[in-house]
């Protein structure tokens, strides 16, 4: 799996399975090997957001590993739902319980990462914020110790701006945490500059999403989703960026289908993203 310590090409692409709601893991492996992607990032499968109690993880895990290998696709990382900012975060109940069902799955696959949201705030200032995020990452980050996962936090939702991620990691300081910068989010809703996020950041983040957008102030949050390219994500600027800083992870596409059903199919979404991303480096 690559990771920021290694020296490996940084061409590593991925899909999440967000863009293939209505796919059986064998077309998700297939289309993997038939489009040129060496990762695959879990975001549900068919009508399970939740992924952790499918037999294909658990009773049939052997025989997908099998298969993964045998196309030479790894998973890259495991997307949950957890939040930081769920009330039952402070040290038991679902959220708890769906981040060790996710660590079980990240080492029977042998896959570093699980993805969780900060989540949104709401009307406490952002130094309570960060202190009460801050308690629940680092009681998360015990789960994990001792094994070979980290746990990222997206920038999502109250927590895009790098600023609020620096002060994050800087409280938890652990090695058992991390971040998944979405390239499209910080510079799409709060104009900031990649080489920013990145100064800020980046010692910090281990995979990225990958998407295109367009403002659009009638859309749903104010922004419309396009293919790679039609949009105004800066995705060669963001690309010398994560280069120039040595990043060694993922780049993953994030299409969106599952939330976007009127966007396109990801027989036309994923070899496009694939032809776009080699015509950066």
């Amino acid at each position: 799996m690559p990771t920021t310590s290694e020296t490996v090409d940084i061409m590593n692409l991925a899909f999440s399975t967000l863009g293939c709601p209505l796919w059986n893991l064998d077309k998700i492996i297939r289309s993997a090997g038939v489009y040129g992607f060496q990762g695959i990032e879990i975001r549900g499968l068919e009508d399970d957001l939740d992924v952790t109690r499918r037999t294909e993880f658990t009773s049939k895990a052997n025989q997908f590993r099998r298969q993964l290998h045998e196309q030479g696709v790894e998973i890259a990382c495991f997307s949950s739902s957890v939040k930081l900012s769920t009330p039952d975060a402070a040290g038991s109940g679902p959220s708890f319980d769906e981040l060790k069902r996710y660590v079980q799955l990240c080492v029977t696959f042998d896959t570093p990462f699980i993805r969780i949201f900060g989540g949104r705030t709401g009307p406490v200032s952002r130094e309570q914020a960060l202190d009460t995020a801050a308690a629940h990452l680092t009681k998360m980050a015990d789960i994990v110790r001792g094994t070979r996962v980290r746990i990222l936090v997206e920038t999502h939702d109250d927590w895009m701006r790098a600023e609020h991620l620096r002060s994050l990691m800087t409280a938890v300081s652990s090695d058992t945490v991390g971040l998944l910068w979405d390239v499209n989010h910080p510079y799409m809703f709060h104009a900031e500059a990649p080489a920013s996020t990145w100064e800020h950041t980046g010692a910090w983040i281990h995979h990225t999403h990958w998407k295109d957008s367009r403002r659009n102030p009638g859309a749903q949050d104010g922004l419309d989703l396009c293919l790679m390219g039609d949009g105004q994500v800066p995705h060669q600027e963001i690309y010398r960026v994560v280069k120039n800083g040595n990043y060694r992870g993922y780049l993953a596409l994030e299409w969106e289908k599952r939330w976007h059903p009127e966007i396109a199919e990801p027989e036309v979404a994923f070899p496009q993203f694939v032809e776009y991303m080699k015509h950066l480096s």
